[in-house]
């Protein structure tokens, strides 16, 4: 049988305040770098491809690793992930006009799901506005895909407000961690 204790926070189990409002900072860096949309916000974008790409194949390898059947498989995926990421890092290009081609696909088909998932929930109390979601997404979606142009538009605004968010939160996070240590350490 399974116990669950409660157990009073340590200060020292908190991760250090400062990490947190280091990674805000280079988010907001990153966001800022990317919102300028010119040639580096390309260039961010398939770097951070190819860091998503390398953290992919890693993990399948260590999957595979500890897999009990089709090893073989999380090692090919592993390696599929490396290859893309040199993709990535080689032909930044391309690699930003495919991920730019791809988001407004995923939007058309997650616009899709959510409509038809709002509509399933009718009974669900705000499953009105999983539909605007919906048909929002599907809207952008056709906006992207109708000209590469805009697709990379929209790819840059994403990812770059992705990381503007992120950056924000993660100071926060910092600023709410500090404070949390600082009162362990009073009681």
């Amino acid at each position: 049988m399974f116990s669950f204790e409660m157990v009073e926070p340590d200060a020292d189990d908190l991760a250090p305040w400062w990490l947190f409002l280091v990674t805000g900072v280079l988010w907001l860096i990153f966001s800022f770098v990317i919102l300028s949309f010119n040639w580096a916000s390309v260039w961010s974008i398939a770097i951070l491809a190819a860091v998503v790409f390398f953290a992919g194949g890693v993990t399948e390898i260590m999957v595979g690793r500890r897999a009990p059947g089709w090893r073989w498989l999380y090692y090919l995926m592993g390696v599929i992930g490396f290859i893309a990421a040199l993709v990535a890092l080689f032909w930044p290009g391309e690699t930003f006009i495919v991920l730019a081609a791809i988001l407004g696909w995923y939007l058309l088909f997650r616009g899709t799901f959510d409509i038809v998932n709002s509509l399933a929930s009718r009974r669900v109390e705000g499953w009105w506005l999983e539909l605007l979601v919906g048909i929002a997404e599907i809207l952008v979606g056709f906006w992207a895909i109708g000209y590469p142009g805009r697709s990379a538009v929209l790819l840059i605004f994403w990812v770059g407000v992705t990381a503007l968010a992120r950056g924000i939160m993660s100071i926060f996070l910092a600023f709410r961690v500090r404070g949390a240590m600082e009162r362990l350490k009073v009681a």
